[in-house]
C-alpha cells in the first residue's frame, strides 16, 4: 500500500489522516462502505413489545421499585428505527467509546442514562455474585421455584428463554404467598432486563448469571444499573460496529432516545409537551405513527453533512429539573467522570472529557486512551483476569475522584486547535458519493468465476512449477472472496429483508 502524505491527503479521502487514535480503521464498518460493502441495516435486537403484557401485583411494583426499577418499567415498548439505529453505529468508535461527527465527538454519558431510563448509575458495580453456588438448575429452583427444561429447550448455555419466564411467571395472584411474589417479581426483573439493558442477540435469550443479583431486593437497589446498561451497550456498538456484524442488541431504546435528543434526524413530531415527564423514554412510549424513516444511505449522507450548529450538545438545559426524583439528581454529577463502567466480564471507558461540549464547556485535545486489549486465552490466567476486575472494580469505586471540569464555553476561548486536531484524527465521511454498488457486485461475480474456473481446472498433466501457480491463483481469489463476498451476501440480503419488513423486533418464542 502506498504511503499518504499527511501535510497533502487527497482531497476526497475520509480520514482518519493521523491513524493513531482510530486504530482500528481498517476493521471498521466505514472502510467496507467505503469499498462498497454496504451490509445495510442492522438486525436490532430489543424486545420491548411484551413488556407490557406481565400483570404485577402492587405488592410486585413495589419490590420493583425496591431493586431499582420502578421508573424503568414504565417506558415498555419503543418502536425502533433500524435504519438510524445502524447510520449512528456506523460513526461509532469502540477506540473512543464515542460517536466521531464531523464537527467533534459525541456521547452516551451516564447522566443521560438517569435521565432517559430512570436508572441509578450510582452504586455497587454489576459483577458477578460470586456467593452463588450450585448448577443453574438448583439456583432457578432456589430464587424461581422451579428451573426451565434442558430437553424442551427452554435453557441453553447458562441462558434462560424469556418466552418461558413469560409463560411461568407473567400472572401472579393477589393472595399469593410472599414467598411467590418474590419469585415471581424475579422473573420479571430478569425478563424485563433481558428484553431491554441486556438484551443479546441471541434473540430472546437471559443470561443467569443476573439472577443470583435479585435474590435480595433491597440490595439489588444498590447496583449501578445505569452505569451497567451504558457498560453493555458500549461493547455492542463496539461490536456492531465492525465489518463483520450484521446485528446489534443492548438498549436500543436508550440509543434511539439520545439521538432524538441531540439531533433532528428521524425524530418523530411530538404532539404534546412531555418534558415534566420522568424518565425521559417515556416521550417516544409506543409506536408513533408521524415518524417517518429513510433508509440507512439517507441517514449516512445526513450525518456526513452535520454541522456543529445542527447538534444539540445540551438538550436538557432548559428542561423542568424538578421532574427527576430527588434520590436521582445527585448521580447526575457522574456525567463528567472519566471512569470505567462494569457489566459482568465487560468493562467499557466513560470519557466525557472527550465530549464536553455536551455540558456546555469548552472542548479541549482530550487525553490518549488506552489501547484496547484483545483477550487471549492461552495467556489470560484466571490470576490475570482476576487482577484486572480488581484493578476496574478499584477504578469505579473512584468515579467521585474524577469528575472533569476545565473551562466553561462562552467565554470567548478558541477551540481551534481542537479543531484542526480532530480533523487529523476523526473519520470525517463514510458515504461515498461516487461508488457504484453495481460495480462491486460485478466485481465479485467475476471473480468467482475465476474461482470456479481456477478449482475445476485439472492438474493431471501440469509440471510442478505450474501447479504451484495453480494453487497461488486459488489461494488469491479465496483470499480476495473471503474479504468480500460476505459483504456481497449481507448486501443482498439486506435488500431482500429491508422490502419485506418494517418491524422493529423480533417476536419471542
Amino acid at each position: 500500500m502506498l504511503e499518504m502524505s499527511v501535510q497533502n491527503p487527497p482531497t476526497n479521502f475520509p480520514g482518519p489522516i493521523d491513524p493513531s487514535v482510530l486504530y482500528e480503521q481498517e476493521q471498521h464498518i466505514s472502510s467496507a462502505i467505503w469499498e462498497g460493502q454496504d451490509r445495510g441495516t442492522l438486525r436490532c435486537h430489543e424486545h420491548t413489545s411484551k413488556i407490557d403484557g406481565w400483570k404485577l401485583t402492587k405488592k410486585q411494583i413495589d419490590l420493583v421499585g425496591k431493586a431499582g426499577f420502578g421508573y424503568f418499567r414504565l417506558i415498555g415498548q419503543v418502536s425502533l428505527n433500524n435504519p438510524l439505529i445502524s447510520a449512528l453505529v456506523e460513526r461509532w468508535r469502540r477506540e473512543t467509546n464515542t460517536f466521531h461527527l464531523p464537527s467533534g465527538e459525541i456521547t452516551i454519558t451516564l447522566d443521560e442514562v438517569v435521565r432517559i431510563l430512570g436508572l441509578r448509575v450510582d452504586g455497587e458495580a454489576v459483577v458477578r455474585d460470586n456467593s452463588a453456588v450450585g448448577s443453574n438448575t438448583e439456583i432457578c429452583e432456589n430464587l424461581l421455584g422451579k428451573a426451565p427444561n434442558s430437553d424442551a429447550k427452554e435453557i441453553k448455555g447458562g441462558m434462560v428463554k424469556l418466552g418461558w419466564l413469560k409463560e411461568n411467571f407473567s400472572e401472579c395472584s393477589e393472595d399469593a404467598s410472599n414467598e411467590e411474589v418474590e419469585r415471581q417479581t424475579r422473573a420479571f426483573l430478569m425478563y424485563l432486563v433481558g428484553s431491554t439493558i441486556f438484551a443479546t442477540t441471541s434473540g430472546n435469550l437471559v443470561p443467569l448469571l443476573y439472577l443470583p443479583l435479585f435474590k435480595d431486593f433491597d440490595k439489588a437497589g444498590n447496583y449501578a444499573w445505569g452505569a451497567a446498561a451504558l457498560a453493555f451497550l458500549y461493547r455492542q456498538l463496539g461490536k456492531a460496529s465492525m465489518k463483520s456484524q450484521g446485528t446489534i442488541s443492548g438498549s436500543l431504546t436508550l440509543l434511539q432516545c439520545w439521538s432524538y435528543f441531540h439531533l433532528n434526524i428521524g425524530r418523530p413530531e411530538l404532539k404534546q409537551d412531555l418534558s415534566h415527564r420522568f424518565p425521559l423514554a417515556l416521550h417516544w412510549k409506543g409506536r408513533l405513527n408521524t415518524q417517518t424513516k429513510s433508509d440507512v444511505v439517507m441517514y449516512r449522507q445526513k450525518l456526513d453533512s452535520l454541522d456543529s450548529s445542527d447538534i444539540d450538545w445540551t438538550p436538557y438545559k432548559d428542561l423542568d429539573s424538578s421532574s427527576i426524583p430527588e434520590n436521582f439528581r445527585g448521580d447526575l454529577t457522574l456525567g463528567r467522570s472519566r471512569t470505567i463502567l462494569l457489566c459482568m466480564d465487560k468493562a467499557e471507558w466513560h470519557l466525557p472529557d472527550r465530549c464536553l461540549r455536551q455540558f456546555g464547556l469548552h472542548q479541549s485535545i482530550p487525553k490518549d486512551v488506552q489501547r484496547r486489549e484483545t483477550k487471549n486465552n492461552e495467556v489470560d490466567n484466571e490470576l490475570d483476569m482476576s487482577k484486572r476486575m480488581d484493578s476496574e472494580l478499584q477504578e469505579w469505586s473512584n468515579c467521585w475522584q474524577n469528575i472533569v471540569d476545565v473551562v466553561e464555553d462562552g467565554d470567548g476561548t478558541d477551540e481551534s486547535e481542537y479543531t484542526t486536531w480532530y480533523s487529523n484524527i476523526t473519520r470525517k465521511l463514510v458515504h461515498r458519493r461516487a461508488f457504484a454498488p453495481s460495480q462491486f457486485q460485478e466485481s465479485v461475480s467475476e471473480m468467482m468465476k475465476i474461482q470456479e474456473i481456477a478449482y475445476a481446472a485439472s492438474t493431471e498433466d501440469l509440471n510442478m512449477k505450474n501447479k504451484l501457480a495453480l494453487e497461488k491463483i486459488k489461494a488469491l481469489v479465496d483470499r480476495y472472496l473471503a474479504n468480500r463476498v460476505e459483504g456481497f451476501k449481507v448486501l443482498e440480503k439486506r435488500k431482500r429483508s429491508s422490502e419485506s419488513s418494517q418491524n422493529d423486533e423480533e417476536p419471542l418464542n
